[in-house]
């Protein structure tokens, strides 16, 4: 906010300020950077940041650009997802659009087993993977930040992720171009 960190800020208010004072604070700041976000299909909470902080535990989202790339069409934002198809989401709204990747960021606690219909990856018990370190399931599954290791982790697991999708579009141009080579009839040299 304005150059200095938001959550910095925060804490030094609230050595003198209560909560929804800060709140307000923040919001009326927000609001004045980055405008009204509803029209770009961004509702805000009902509570303030720091409030939600306490009562939900859920942190505040900082933008790092992620409103400008919005705004300028970028990035388009979807309301909630009603189901997953083969080839793509249909919204809460109706709407169906497909995707070639659907990327879930789902958060601080994996919420995993009530939306993903999937017990063979996914432990029921607590959203993680049932093994340890394991970042790819079947049909195009992938978890990232599932180890518990920080933020190195989930750069390995990125970047193993970004290679076996990379292999995975080598190997399925390889195998068309193969098809094309061979549903092609090459005249007899007479």
């Amino acid at each position: 906010m304005l150059g200095c960190s938001t959550f910095g800020i925060s804490l030094w208010l609230l050595r003198w300020f209560p909560v929804q004072a800060v709140d307000r604070f923040l919001l009326m700041m927000a609001r004045f950077i980055m405008g009204d976000t509803t029209n770009i299909g961004i509702t805000r909470p009902s509570l303030g940041p720091m409030e939600l902080k306490g009562v939900s535990g859920k942190t505040p989202v900082l933008d790092v650009g992620t409103i400008a790339k919005i705004k300028s069409g970028s990035i388009n934002v979807f309301p909630g997802v009603r189901c997953f198809h083969e080839h793509g989401v249909e919204f809460i709204d109706g709407r169906t659009e497909n995707f070639d990747v659907v990327i879930l960021a789902t958060g601080y606690k994996s919420n995993v087993p009530y939306w993903l219909k999937e017990k063979t990856f996914f432990s029921e018990k607590d959203g993680f993977p049932r093994k340890s370190k394991e970042w790819k399931g079947k049909n195009g599954l992938y978890a990232v930040g599932f180890s518990r290791s920080g933020l190195l982790a989930v750069y390995k697991d990125a970047t193993k992720i970004s290679e076996d999708i990379v292999q995975q579009w080598r190997d399925m141009c390889m195998e068309d171009a193969r098809e094309t080579l061979s549903n092609r009839r090459t005249p007899c040299p007479i």
